[in-house]
């Protein structure tokens, strides 16, 4: 009896079943489309950075001091 009685709490007729589906692919289509906005932002801004003078401004006084008698290149 009681094995009854859960089985008819559990089932999901289709209409139900189609309901939850349609708003769980909503919830996602609207996580995926603020993702894709983003990346759109965060390209031009990456592009917009790049354009900028901070990566070409290198310091040529630099000297590469990896070769000292510490790592053996006598």
């Amino acid at each position: 009896m009681l094995n009854t009685v859960i089985s008819k709490a559990l089932l999901v007729t289709t209409t139900q079943l189609t309901m939850i589906l349609i708003a769980v692919a909503s919830i996602f289509l609207v996580f995926i489309t603020i993702a894709i906005i983003k990346m759109y932002k965060l390209k031009a801004e990456n592009k917009k950075l790049m354009e900028t003078n901070a990566f070409k401004d290198v310091d040529e006084s630099y000297k590469d001091f990896t070769s000292g008698h510490l790592y053996g290149d006598n």
